[in-house]
């Protein structure tokens, strides 16, 4: 089975840095990097992110 890949920019704990080195954060984990959090939680894991929380659509 193949896993599905998660798109941290639908995700609620997602969010942009000041930081040029480390421009992507992820509020849930507590870091930011240079790569896709959920890429970074694979790498290190071998699963994918646990905390993914789908964001809220606008009205």
């Amino acid at each position: 089975m193949k896993e599905e890949k998660i798109n941290c920019f639908n995700c609620a704990y997602f969010y942009i840095t000041w930081d040029e080195k480390f421009p992507r954060g992820c509020k849930a984990m507590g870091f930011k990097s240079k790569e896709m959090p959920s890429a970074v939680v694979h790498k290190s894991s071998d699963t994918q992110c646990l905390r993914f929380k789908k964001k809220k659509q606008k009205a």
